[in-house]
Order: C-alpha cells, then sequence, then structure tokens
C-alpha cells in the first residue's frame, strides 16, 4: 500500500490506510523533509549533513545513517531485515525517495494548479479547490529555517497565493463573483502588497452590483501603493478603473489580459464561431493540437491515441487525398521505444498511410509525401515490415533535398526506429542522435532534441559509455523541465537503475531502482514499454550476476513470454518443459531489446544442451561482440555479449 507525504503543513506520513507514521524525532523529519524537497533525486550523505547542521559535529555522517535506517523502519514496518528499501534508497553517494508523483501533497498541489491553467473553467475551478485543500498550515511547519528549506517554503507559498488569486479568477469566469469577495477581502488584507489581489477584488465586487465599493477598492490601493512604496499603480489597476467608471460592457476583459484560462478559452469560442466544424481546416487544427496533447503526460498521451484514428477516418471520408496525407503526417510526435503502444492502431495507420501515398495526386508536396513516409517508419517499428526500412530512407531523401529541419527530423526518427534489423548497430543509431541533437538544437526542435539525447544515451549504454550516457540524460532531463514534457523523466529513471545493474557488483540496488522505475512507469499510458518490462529487467539482473530467481505463476511477462518461459521453467528444476519451451521460442523481434532476448535464450540452450538453439544464438550474437547485451534499450542489461559468447563457445565445444 502506498505511503503518502504530507509537508504543505508539519512534515508528517500516513501508511496505505490513513493512519500517520511515527517518524520519531524532528531531525527524522528534517531528514526526510530534506529528501522531499529533492524530488526522487538523490541528496548526497555530505549535502544532507550540510543542510541539517549549521556547524556539523565529527559524527553527524553517522547520525544521518542512524535516521535514514529509523525512517526506513517507519516507512516500510514489513520489509525483512535483508531486503532492499523500496521507497528511501540508498543509490551511489547518497539517499533518495523513489515514490509516485501523488504521494505528496506539494506535488499534487502543484500538477492541480498546472492543469488548471489549460482546464475549462469549472474544471479548472474544481481542480483549484483540491490543490487549496491540500494545505494544513505554513509549509514545512516544525523544520528549521535552513536555506534549503527557507526557500521551498517561499516557493511553495507563493504558489499557494497565486493559486487563490487563479481560483477567484475562476469563480468570476463562472459567475460567482459574490462568492469570491470575502475570500478576496481577506487575503488582500494579508497580503496587501498584491495587485493582483486588489484587481480581483475590485472586479467582483463591480460584477457583483456594487460598482461603488469597486472603485474604493481601488482607490485605496493606489493610495498604499503611492504613500507606502511610492509606485503607481499597474497599468491594468488603471484600465480597470477607467472600465469601471465608463461603465464598460466587459470590465476587466480588457486587451492584453495575461490569464492563460481566459485566452484559451475565448480563442476556442472564436474558432468554433468561425471554422466549420466538418472542414479541412478543423481537421488539420485538430491534428495539430493532438500532436501537443501527446506529449504533455499520460493523460495526454492516451487522449491524443485515442482520437488520431478518428481524425484520420474523417480526413479519408472528405475525399481529398492531399488533406488525409496531411492529417496522417502532420502527427510528427517523436518515438523512442521500438514497440508500438497499441499494434492494431499502428497497423491501420500504415495501411492509411500507404492508401494516402498511392492517392497523391502528380504535384503533390513532396514534404507531405516525405512525412507519410517517415509515418510508416516509425508506426512499422519492431515488426518485420519490408515497407519500414524502405520508406524511412526515401523520407530521409526528401528532406536532406527540401532542406526542411523539422521534416529532417521526423525523417530521422524514422531511420532510427528501421536500425535494428541486426545485433550490434548501436553506433550507427548513436550517429543518427548527433545528428537529431545538432539540428534540433540549431533550429529550436526542443521535442526532437530531447529524443536525440535519449537515442544517444540508449547507444553509449550498449557500448558501455556511461559517462557519455549520464550526459545525455541530463541534457534530456533538464529540455524536458523547460520543455514541459514529464514523460522523460521515465526513461531517464530506468536508464539509471540499468547503469547500478551494469556497474554496481550487488543486484539489491538496481532491483529497487527498477521497482522505483516500474512505480513510475505505470501511470505512464506507454503500455508498449511497461507491460513486461519490471520482471524482464529483473530476469536479465539475475542471469547477468550467473544466478535465476524464481518468479510465481502469475508473473506478467507480457510480450516477452516465449524467451523468458525456458528459464523460468529452469528455475523451477523443470527442465524437461524447459527443453519443449525452447524448442517453441521464436527468433526476438528485431528492436531495442533484440539483444538481451538471444543472451537469455543463449543461456537456456546452453543449460539444456540444445547445439542448433546455441549455434542460431552465436551467429545472431556476434555482430554485438563489443556491446552490452539489452543496454541499447536504455532500461535493463544483461551484462556483456561477448561474455554469452565465450559462454556459447564453451558449451559448443563440449557438446562435440
Amino acid at each position: 500500500m502506498q505511503v503518502r507525504f504530507g509537508v504543505l503543513g508539519p512534515v508528517v506520513a500516513w501508511d496505505g490506510v490513513g493512519a500517520p507514521i511515527d517518524l520519531k524525532g524532528p531531525k527524522h523529519r528534517a531528514v526526510l523533509a530534506r529528501l522531499l524537497v529533492g524530488r526522487g533525486r538523490v541528496v548526497p550523505v555530505d549535502r544532507l549533513v550540510d543542510d541539517l547542521w549549521q556547524e556539523p559535529s565529527p559524527g553527524a555522517v553517522g547520525s544521518v545513517r542512524t535516521f535514514v535506517a529509523a525512517l526506513r523502519r517507519a516507512l516500510e514496518p514489513q520489509r525483512a531485515p535483508r531486503e532492499p528499501a523500496r521507497l528511501l534508497v540508498t543509490e551511489g553517494p547518497g539517499y533518495a525517495l523513489r515514490v509516485a508523483p501523488d504521494a505528496v501533497d506539494a506535488w499534487r498541489f502543484e500538477n492541480e494548479v498546472a492543469a488548471a491553467s489549460t482546464a475549462p473553467p469549472q474544471e479548472a475551478l474544481e481542480r483549484l479547490d483540491r490543490a487549496l485543500g491540500c494545505w494544513r498550515g505554513p509549509a514545512f511547519a516544525g523544520i528549521d529555517d535552513e536555506p534549503w528549506a527557507r526557500v521551498e517554503r517561499s516557493r511553495l507559498e507563493q504558489l499557494r497565493l497565486n493559486a487563490i488569486e487563479q481560483r477567484a479568477e475562476a469563480r468570476l469566469t463562472v459567475g460567482r463573483a459574490s462568492d469570491v469577495v470575502p475570500d478576496l477581502d481577506a487575503h488582500v488584507a494579508e497580503h496587501p502588497w498584491r495587485e493582483e489581489a486588489w484587481r480581483l477584488l475590485a472586479l467582483a465586487l463591480y460584477r457583483a452590483g456594487r460598482q461603488v465599493d469597486a472603485l474604493a477598492v481601488l482607490r485605496q490601493a493606489r493610495s498604499l501603493l503611492l504613500e507606502q512604496l511610492g509606485v503607481d499603480p499597474s497599468p491594468r489597476l488603471r484600465r480597470l478603473e477607467t472600465d469601471i467608471l465608463r461603465q464598460a460592457d466587459r470590465v476587466g476583459d480588457g486587451l492584453g489580459s495575461p490569464e492563460p484560462q481566459r485566452i484559451w478559452a475565448e480563442t476556442a469560442a472564436a474558432y468554433d464561431r468561425t471554422v466549420a466544424s466538418g472542414s479541412a481546416s478543423r481537421l488539420e487544427s485538430t491534428v495539430g493540437l493532438l500532436r501537443s496533447l501527446a506529449v504533455t503526460g499520460a493523460r495526454g498521451l492516451e487522449a491524443a491515441r485515442e482520437q488520431r484514428i478518428a481524425a484520420i477516418a474523417a480526413a479519408e471520408q472528405l475525399g481529398d487525398p492531399d488533406l488525409t496525407a496531411r492529417v496522417i503526417g502532420g502527427y510528427d510526435v517523436p518515438a523512442i521505444w521500438t514497440r508500438s503502444d497499441d499494434a492494431a492502431q499502428a497497423t491501420r495507420i500504415v495501411t492509411a498511410a500507404e492508401r494516402a501515398l498511392a492517392a497523391l495526386r502528380p504535384g503533390s508536396s513532396e514534404a507531405t509525401r516525405a512525412r507519410l513516409l517517415a509515418t510508416i517508419a516509425v508506426e512499422s517499428r519492431g515488426t518485420r515490415a519490408a515497407r519500414g526500412p524502405e520508406a524511412a530512407q526515401e523520407a530521409e531523401r526528401i528532406a536532406r533535398r527540401l532542406g526542411d529541419p523539422a521534416l529532417l527530423a521526423f525523417a530521422l526518427n524514422g531511420v532510427f526506429m528501421q536500425t535494428f534489423h541486426r545485433a550490434g548497430l548501436a553506433p550507427q543509431r548513436d550517429q543518427v542522435g548527433a545528428e537529431l541533437v545538432a539540428l534540433s538544437a540549431q533550429h529550436g526542435l526542443g521535442t526532437f532534441e530531447i529524443l536525440g539525447h535519449l537515442v544517444q544515451l540508449q547507444a553509449r549504454s550498449a557500448l558501455a559509455d556511461f559517462a557519455t550516457a549520464d550526459q545525455h540524460a541530463t541534457a534530456a532531463d533538464r529540455l524536458a523541465e523547460r520543455h514541459d514534457r514529464p514523460l522523460v523523466g521515465v526513461f531517464t529513471q530506468w536508464y539509471r537503475a540499468l547503469r547500478l545493474a551494469a556497474t554496481e557488483p550487488s543486484p539489491r540496488a538496481a532491483e529497487a531502482a527498477y521497482r522505483n522505475g516500474a512505480a513510475q512507469l505505470a501511470n505512464a499510458g506507454m503500455p508498449g514499454v511497461e507491460r513486461g518490462l519490471l520482471p524482464l529487467a529483473l530476469l536479465c539482473l539475475r542471469v547477468s550476476q550467473g544466478e535465476l530467481l524464481r518468479f510465481d505463476d502469475e508473473t506478467d511477462w507480457g510480450p516477452y513470454t516465449p524467451w523468458a518461459r525456458p528459464l523460468v521453467l529452469l528455475g523451477r528444476d523443470r527442465p524437461a518443459d524447459a527443453t519443449a519451451a525452447l524448442r517453441q521460442t521464436p527468433d526476438p523481434p528485431r528492436d531495442l531489446l533484440f539483444e538481451a532476448v538471444w543472451c537469455l535464450t543463449a543461456q537456456a540452450a546452453i543449460a539444456l544442451d540444445d547445439r542448433p538453439a546455441m549455434k542460431r544464438a552465436r551467429t545472431e550474437l556476434t555482430p554485438a561482440a563489443n556491446e552490452l547485451a539489452g543496454a541499447g534499450s536504455g532500461m535493463l542489461t544483461v551484462g556483456p555479449v561477448a561474455r554469452h559468447l565465450d559462454d556459447l563457445d564453451a558449451a559448443l565445444s563440449r557438446s562435440r
């Protein structure tokens, strides 16, 4: 059951049924608070010491470890003595809290406020009510006023004040002016320097039919600002006063108003009024919206996926081949994983793109043709479709000839997705990633720049160059924060688990990191990535350590079942069943996990002395002799391919 944490008030924790957890003394709470401020990132022990004591004693490091041990016992009371911690984990030089995005009240507060900024008015109001309901008192109450706590406390308080004003704006938008006045009256009394609060109060009074009171509030604000600060009221306050005096039709809705919620609502309304519902323009605009929606997070990705097929079908019904081509090719959302989230949908999209290509008129845009080809290359990833590589190459040629950076970035995504026809191609993918990074950075293509860094992260991991891979992970995280791309963190978190698996002698830390990564992935809206990945990662981890891990019968191996089953049966001492399962094992799909799955097959073949399977595995794996098996996924590894080849050579020489 999920442990929840609260920092919007005294620092507390609750267990899965909502009962408070005893967090011991103030320093225990301070350690917990400092790790929560880290938002899942590792906080080195030295940093904890510096942040918790102004003048640390010689035993401060030991004290931190004692506090951490006590917190672990409190947070995971059922954990066995030698079982790795899953919440408060040791990683590298310090500690990190691996908790779900909704497990901390401050994070839920921030997420609700962020979502409210683009939501329709009523939904925004409900979200802001929930957000402000998270507060139980001053943030981090009871924690000493150290610099880290002071900064975070101040940041959250500013967000709270903004949310109060944002909620007042939403109430005004839905016509609840009278309800707003008492809260805003108290708000300006407590925070008299917030001009937006004065503006909203005056606007609420005016819309409630209290024009005289509204003008009095504006004059009070002007007097306060002039007398106490020596500054004039802002243009917005002055414009509101003018509108009230003139009794303008739409007081407070003047041009230049910066509220995103109002801008969105009015633009959408204007669009609805002026653009016919069944028009080509609306369909193309819809694709642009779906493209933006797909990179906003799990909910947006799922919604975009649901509506994409409908948009294509609607375009085909209009009977305009060029329009259909633009609708299909306009969805240039970068893809990093080689297994589709919805294989049936991907097949339908490829089929529709093929139809659109065949129907294009002479003289149709070459760019449109290239986008269709790139779509085919991306959507046919992980399959044996012969058209995929050809489409990728043709899309790349057209894009380079046209000199269109955005088109070339999309085409390179297709090229990347088609570089899995054999093992050992990490160097080629690294080159594709490097070009994507350089091209996107030069032309401001932020989302494709992130893709380039993730591609290079994968490729450098395959080549065991973790120093460079670390740089790409950091760059991807930095760009994701700048461009608000939350799903990037799923891949960089799994990369760090892979790094532990590849570089640490003990599997315990890596296993805990994999489980934490799986918890984040579970809510990411990417079933093509998620299903079966955690058990596969744990199996690969144990095989790389030379041991087998027993799995229960209910383990969901997802698409990896055929290649995991022989080893799982061996782990249960069922060699006859394992032999039968190995004989039924198909060749692995040519994707990011191609080398890893072949290595699992190789180890099963060695254990069962299956000479034909060993020969097949050796042939397929030899081109990747210098790589880490599976690390090209950026997610997991079964260790060096060379070690598996040595095992195969030794077994084959014995079985002659």
